[in-house]
């Protein structure tokens, strides 16, 4: 007989391997859809920068011009982050062989991407920014400008990412028989 305290375990388990198995390509598409939207936002406002010109406060993206809190909440930046590295790990499980160390690449990416983001939230509530700078200032933004950083850093992220999703749906590849899921398509 189960406990009270094992029940909400197994029932976290039960998701987990529900979302690796019969979800997963569910999964991986919704997440999928965030992942690109975000990267979206960081080449438009890049385009509104370099070649449209726009000075960089007006370069806020596609929902950072009806919305600008959206750019400059640290507190939003880091909760991407956070759900990112979150679903790299939820969905981490589904892969295997290849697919399986380059999705692992982009968890470990994306690790340091967030550790990146947690810095600037500190900074922003402390009050106190790192090297007596204007702003909040994450390591590597001392030799690279913020929004160039951001976007190199979501490329970087999604390059193994979707490296990952496509070995792991191709049919016919030996590293995907042992995988629970659906994602590729069997011969």
């Amino acid at each position: 007989m189960a406990t009270s305290t094992e029940a909400p375990l197994s029932g976290v388990r039960g998701g987990l391997d529900a979302l690796n198995s019969r979800h997963h390509q569910l999964g991986l598409r919704i997440f999928l859809f965030s992942v690109v939207a975000h990267c979206a936002e960081h080449l438009v406002q890049a385009i509104q920068i370099y070649a449209l010109g726009w000075p960089l406060p007006e370069a806020r993206g596609v929902l950072g011009v009806p919305f600008p809190w959206l750019v400059t909440s640290e507190w939003m930046h880091y909760g991407y982050a956070l759900l990112m590295m979150i679903g790299l790990f939820m969905l981490r499980p589904g892969f295997t062989g290849a697919s399986g160390t380059w999705w692992k690449t982009s968890l470990g990416l994306q690790i340091w991407h967030h550790l990146e983001h947690l810095l600037l939230l500190l900074q922003a509530l402390a009050g106190a920014y790192l090297l007596d700078k204007a702003a909040p200032t994450s390591i590597i933004q001392l030799i690279m400008p913020r929004v160039e950083l951001h976007l190199f850093y979501n490329t970087l992220v999604t390059i193994p990412m979707v490296i990952a999703m496509y070995l792991h749906t191709r049919a016919g590849r030996s590293d995907n028989a042992s995988a629970r899921c659906h994602c590729a398509p069997k011969d």
